[in-house]
C-alpha cells in the first residue's frame, strides 16, 4: 500500500502512518526526559539563589515523581473515558502550566506548585504514549514502535543537559529560570501535533465504534487483509461477535471500564495475576536499581569521584545524555529481532556489573586522600556504562513490556498502575539519594543498587514470558504459568531438534 516504507530495523516493509502515529505519540515523554535532565544542573543553581538546603534539593529534584503518581494514576481512567489522544492534549496542557510556573517561582512554596502541576502532566504523557502506541502498532515490529517513548525520554534528558550548559553564563536568578521555563514550548507544539494523530482502534472498539476503528486499522496495518485480521481480534476480546459488520454497536460496561479495579486486583484469574506481577515489577526494579540517582545527581557523583568545577561536572553530564540517547538505539533495533528476554536479562546483568564497578571505585577514592587517577577513570566508566546499558534493554523493555501484558480491557489501569509505581520508586530515590549516601557512603548506596538490580534479573530470568512476534489478544494466554525459563529452554531444544532434521533432509 501507499503507506508502506522499508524497515530498517527488520527487512521487511513497514506503515508510514503508523510510524508516524507512534513517533508523535512517543514525543509526550519529552517531557519527562527534559525535566530529568535540566533539573540535574538546575539544582546547583537553584540551591546558590534561593539558598535552599541539601534536603530541600532533594525534595525539588524529586518530587516531580510523588506528584506523577497522581497524574498516572487518574490517566488510566481519564483515557477510557475521554480517549487516550485528548488524553495526550491534556498532558501537555498541564505541563506547559507547570513549565511557566516553575521559571516564575521565588521561593520553595512557590516552585513546589509548579513541580506539583508539572508532576501532574508528566504523570499523564508517561502513561499514555506506550499505551497508545502498542494499540496501533502491528505486532511485527510493535516493539521497535514501543521503545520510542524511551528513545523520547532519552532525547529530552539530553536537551535538558544541553540547556543547563547553555543557559549556565545566564546571571544567577535568570539562567536555572529559563531552564526550566523553556520546557512549555515542546510541550504546546506536541498537543497541537496530537490533535492530527487517530484514536486508538482499540479504545474506538471499546466504545463500539467499529466504523472508526476499521478506518484506523486500515490505515496503520501492512494490508487490508492484516488490519481486518485485527480488527476480528480486537473485537472477540472485546466481546463483540466476529460476524458483526455495523459501525456502531452498544458495549457493556465492562467494556468501558468498569468493575476494572477489581479484575485487575481484588480478584484477578491466575492469567491476569501474573501479567500484573511482570507488568508492575519491571517498573519496580527499572527505577529501584538507581537510574534516577545517576541522571538527577550526575553532577554531584561526579564532584564525589573527584571531578571539579561546574563546568567539567555539566559537560560530564551531556556524556551522560549522549550515551543513553545513542544507546537506545541497540534495542529499538533488535527489540523486534531477538525479543524482549535475551535483552531484558543481558541489559540487567551488564547493570549489576556497571554498579559494582561504579560502588568499588567510589569506595576507594573517598577512603584514599589523594587522587586515585585509576579509580576516577572507573568511576566515569561506571556511570556511562550504566546508563548505556540501561539504554540499550532495560529502559524502553519496561515500557514495551507492560503496555503488552495486559488483557485489552484492562491495559490502560495496568499501565497506569505500572506507571505510578515507575515513578513512586524514582521520586523516592531521588528525594533520599544524598541522605542515603551521606548516611551510608555513595559507594554504599551503589553496592545497594547492585544487589536490588541482581534480585530483579533473578525476578525476571524466573517470571517474564517472551511476548515478541505476538498479537496482543494472544498474549494473555502465555501468562498463568510460572518459571518461564523452562519453556524458553525447551523452545531453544525444540528449535535445534528441527534444525538439526532440516540438516539432516
Amino acid at each position: 500500500m501507499a503507506g508502506d516504507d522499508h524497515d530498517v530495523s527488520g527487512g521487511r516493509k513497514k506503515n508510514k502512518y503508523a510510524f508516524a502515529c507512534a513517533i508523535l505519540a512517543s514525543m509526550t515523554s519529552v517531557l519527562l526526559g527534559y525535566d530529568t535532565g535540566v533539573m540535574s544542573g538546575a539544582a546547583m543553581y537553584i540551591k546558590r539563589d534561593l539558598h535552599f538546603t541539601d534536603v530541600q534539593i532533594e525534595v525539588i529534584v524529586g518530587i516531580i515523581n510523588i506528584y506523577s503518581l497522581l497524574g498516572s494514576a487518574a490517566a488510566g481512567k481519564t483515557s477510557d473515558l475521554i480517549g487516550r489522544r485528548y488524553t495526550m492534549v491534556l498532558a501537555g496542557i498541564i505541563f506547559f502550566l507547570g513549565a511557566i510556573l516553575m521559571g516564575l517561582a521565588t521561593n520553595f512554596v512557590f516552585l513546589m506548585v509548579g513541580r506539583f502541576v508539572a508532576g501532574i502532566g508528566v504523570g499523564y504523557a508517561m502513561m499514555i504514549a506506550p499505551v497508545y502506541t502498542t494499540e496501533v502498532a502491528p505486532a511485527s515490529y510493535r516493539g521497535f514502535l514501543t521503545s520510542f517513548p524511551e528513545v523520547f525520554i532519552n532525547s529530552g534528558v539530553l536537551l535538558g543537559y544541553v540547556s543547563n550548559y547553555a543557559f549556565a553564563k545566564l546571571p544567577l536568578w535568570l539562567g536555572w529560570r529559563m531552564m526550566l521555563g523553556i520546557g512549555a514550548i515542546p510541550s504546546v507544539a506536541l498537543a497541537i501535533g496530537v490533535l492530527y494523530m487517530p484514536e486508538s482502534p482499540r479504545w474506538l472498539v471499546l466504545r463500539g465504534r467499529l466504523g472508526d476503528a476499521r478506518c484506523v486499522l486500515e490505515k496503520t496495518s501492512d494490508s487490508k487483509e492484516e488490519g481486518r485480521e485485527r480488527l476480528l481480534d480486537i473485537q472477540v476480546a472485546a466481546g463483540i461477535p466476529e460476524d458483526c459488520t455495523d459501525d456502531i454497536v452498544p458495549v457493556s460496561d465492562k467494556n468501558s471500564g468498569q468493575g476494572a479495579w477489581k479484575e485487575l486486583l481484588i480478584s484477578p484469574t491466575p492469567a491476569v495475576r501474573h501479567a500484573s506481577i511482570t507488568g508492575i515489577g519491571i517498573h519496580f526494579f527499572q527505577q529501584a536499581s538507581g537510574i534516577d540517582a545517576v541522571v538527577l545527581y550526575s553532577p554531584r557523583i561526579f564532584e564525589q569521584a573527584g571531578i571539579k568545577g561546574s563546568d567539567q561536572q555539566l559537560l560530564c553530564t551531556v556524556a551522560v545524555g549522549f550515551c543513553k540517547t545513542i544507546f537506545i538505539l541497540i534495542s529499538t533495533f533488535l527489540l523486534d529481532k531477538i525479543g524482549r528476554r535475551p535483552l531484558m536479562l543481558t541489559s540487567m546483568g551488564g547493570m549489576v556489573i556497571f554498579l559494582l564497578m561504579l560502588a568499588v571505585s567510589l569506595t576507594v577514592i573517598n577512603n584514599t586522600d589523594h587522587t586515585v587517577e585509576w579509580a576516577v577513570a572507573l568511576a566515569v566508566i561506571g556511570v556511562l556504562g550504566f546508563v548505556s546499558i540501561f539504554s540499550s534493554g532495560m529502559g524502553p523493555i519496561a515500557w514495551v513490556y507492560s503496555s503488552e501484558v495486559f488483557p485489552m480491557r484492562l491495559r490502560a489501569l495496568g499501565c497506569s498502575i505500572g506507571v505510578a509505581v515507575n515513578r513512586g520508586v524514582s521520586g523516592v530515590i531521588g528525594m533520599t539519594f544524598i541522605s542515603i549516601y551521606k548516611a551510608m557512603t555513595i559507594g554504599g548506596t551503589f553496592f545497594m543498587f547492585a544487589g536490588i538490580a541482581a534480585i530483579g534479573w533473578l525476578f525476571m530470568f524466573t517470571l517474564f514470558p517472551e511476548t515478541h512476534g505476538r498479537k496482543l489478544e494472544e498474549i494473555e494466554q502465555l501468562f498463568g504459568t510460572y518459571f518461564h525459563w523452562r519453556s524458553t529452554l525447551r523452545e531453544l531444544k525444540q528449535k535445534e531438534a528441527r534444525a538439526l532434521e532440516a540438516q539432516d533432509a
